[in-house]
């Protein structure tokens, strides 16, 4: 037995979890209760601050409960890498770079507000000026795992609000590198070139994704189709793995968080044919995972620090909830969201985050916080966590409420917008030419939606009352909520290659009998899209050229008539040769 706990010293924690596992879960389930809130109960209750505390007086106790957290929380972490690959599995780099003003503005104004006002708050309770900076960077970062597994559930990620509160989370990940540095600077006194230091990172950061991204496109479609002609499950499922962990770790090393890098590995394999069935392989892996991230949340949670001021920790656990809501509504408001899904998002996200326990960690043992301190943090995060989704579902209802009772004709009237729908026609991209597109068919009378991965874009043009929504055509539950099935024409007029295909391949396999219409890049491009199921495609370039030609000709004196005729029959030709000719070799 000895031999056996030291090859596995986490041995008796695994098989106590796995058995809550098979137990819990079928529970939860059974009577609807959270996950989270089911595994975080559980961990509070079997952890070392919890049933543990009573093994002096019964001893049996001690075969069901968790004294060694630190292995747990390694496992918990795997989880949060599977469900951060799982969403850059559901994402593309081009919806992502719709999201960018996002990330970047609204997420780098959510963190810097925060951290204003939360260490404002800080200082009002004597904590000394750099402790204050960093528990206000601590506290304004929110939970991924929690916020992302709630939104995973209630099928959001697909929404507006729901891409917001990612973009949000986004740069927060991005964040926790600069705060982890900034800890050192202050507990050292050095704070004369923090911007310096700080933009170093990030320009260290951007290119590390950069270089990661580009590298794996090359990399990672070859591996899985070389693997795939085997047909060997248990090589594909090792090929996930080595993807996921050995991104993460990559960007680790570069200094980046281990999530971001998961999330990136998923964001390049997305734009692969193996999409589908690596989400299938990694569901047990993520789902078992993450409920052991959040069991080991909760072993970490002493509640005996409330004994000795049990007023103060929850007043300063809803404080943070109120003050990180107040920062994060009109931000999303100004992004164009209804003042309904703001307070919804907002509420959503305004717990702390699991970046706090490294942060408070590294701040403890750099001496810039006292053992005390850095515990009644993890105490208010992990509460927090553990009231995320409560105050996600009350978010929710009031969200509902508030856009019911001020904005109702709008949303009786987007309801009815899209549960009528029949023969029309799906825009797929709303640029210049998807805009040209719907005044055309608006000036005939004929009913069309409009679907846009830039979220900028597709929200602003809502506002107006144009149906434009949000959303990535690759995946089929969105084409089905548009009604797909009955429309007389699916338009593609997005201009990046790889995702015009992408949505071919989709929509071809989802919906074969309607007609589906694209814009090409080339000749070449066209031909390719032909194989992958479109009914029609018009190369942009054909159609640049065909115009300067016809200039041309006006200007060599040729009449406007007879240029004309010379253009319409060239392509006549043209499109012909390339719409008659979807099975000819490459």
């Amino acid at each position: 037995m000895p031999a056996t706990h030291e090859a596995l010293p986490y041995l008796r924690e695994i098989l106590i979890f796995l058995a809550l596992a098979g137990v819990l879960i079928p529970l939860l389930q059974r009577y609807r209760v959270n996950k989270m809130l089911g595994f975080l109960a559980t961990g509070v209750l079997l952890g070392p601050f919890g049933l543990w505390l009573w093994v002096g007086h019964l001893p049996w106790l001690q075969n069901f409960t968790f004294v060694r957290v630190e292995g747990v929380v390694e496992l918990g972490h795997l989880g949060v890498l599977f469900l951060m690959f799982s969403i850059g599995l559901e994402l593309s780099a081009e919806r992502l770079w719709g999201l960018r003003h996002w990330v970047f503005g609204a997420g780098a104004a959510q963190v810097l507000l925060s951290a204003s006002l939360l260490g404002a708050v800080a200082v009002l309770l004597d904590q000394p000026p750099e402790v204050a900076i960093l528990l206000g960077l601590l506290f304004s970062l929110s939970s991924t795992a929690v916020v992302i597994q709630w939104m995973t559930d209630h099928h959001l990620l697909s929404q507006p609000h729901g891409m917001a509160s990612f973009s949000i989370l986004m740069f927060q990940d991005l964040a926790v590198v600069p705060i982890l540095i900034m800890t050192g600077l202050l507990a050292h006194g050095a704070t004369t070139n923090w911007l310096g230091l700080m933009s170093m990172v990030l320009v260290k950061s951007v290119a590390a994704i950069l270089l990661i991204y580009l590298v794996g496109r090359r990399l990672f479609r070859p591996c899985f189709k070389a693997l795939a002609r085997e047909h060997q499950p248990s090589t594909f499922v090792a090929l996930v793995l080595l993807s996921t962990l050995g991104v993460a770790g990559l960007t680790e090393w570069a200094g980046l968080s281990k999530a971001l890098g998961a999330f990136l590995a998923g964001l390049v394999l997305a734009e692969t044919e193996f999409r589908h069935e690596i989400e299938v392989t990694i569901e047990p892996f993520k789902s078992l995972l993450l409920g052991l991230f959040f069991m080991a949340v909760g072993m970490q949670t002493d509640l005996r620090l409330m004994i000795d001021s049990p007023w103060m920790i929850p007043l300063l656990v809803t404080g943070l909830f109120v003050i990180k809501a107040l920062v994060l509504t009109p931000i999303l408001k100004m992004g164009g969201l209804s003042w309904g899904h703001a307070i919804e998002s907002s509420l959503m996200m305004s717990q702390g985050g699991e970046f706090a326990f490294v942060v408070a960690a590294d701040a403890t043992a750099k001496g810039l916080f006292s053992a005390e301190l850095a515990h009644q943090v993890l105490l208010i995060v992990s509460l927090s966590m553990f009231a995320a989704p409560v105050v996600a579902r009350m978010g929710h209802v009031i969200g509902r409420w508030w856009d019911h009772h001020h904005h109702p004709l709008e949303a009786r009237l987007e309801c009815a917008e899209v549960a009528t729908l029949e023969n029309h026609v799906i825009i797929v991209g709303f640029g210049r030419m998807g805009q040209l597109l719907a005044e055309v068919l608006t000036s005939q009378k004929i009913h069309y939606v409009a679907i846009d991965i830039d979220m900028m874009r597709s929200t602003q043009k809502h506002s107006l009352g144009q149906p434009v929504y949000l959303g990535d055509v690759s995946r089929p539950k969105l084409l089905h909520r548009v009604h797909a099935c009955t429309a007389r024409a699916i338009v593609l007029t997005m201009d990046h290659p790889d995702a015009t295909l992408n949505a071919t391949c989709a929509i071809h396999k989802e919906f074969p009998h309607v007609a589906l219409l694209a814009r090409a890049h080339d000749e070449q491009h066209a031909k390719t899209l032909l194989r992958a199921g479109a009914t029609w495609v018009t190369p942009e370039a054909l159609e640049a050229g065909l115009q300067l030609s016809a200039y041309v000709l006006e200007t060599l004196g040729i009449e406007r008539t007879q240029a004309a005729e010379a253009i319409r029959k060239e392509r006549a030709i043209r499109l012909g040769h390339v719409n008659d000719r979807r099975n000819a070799p490459t």
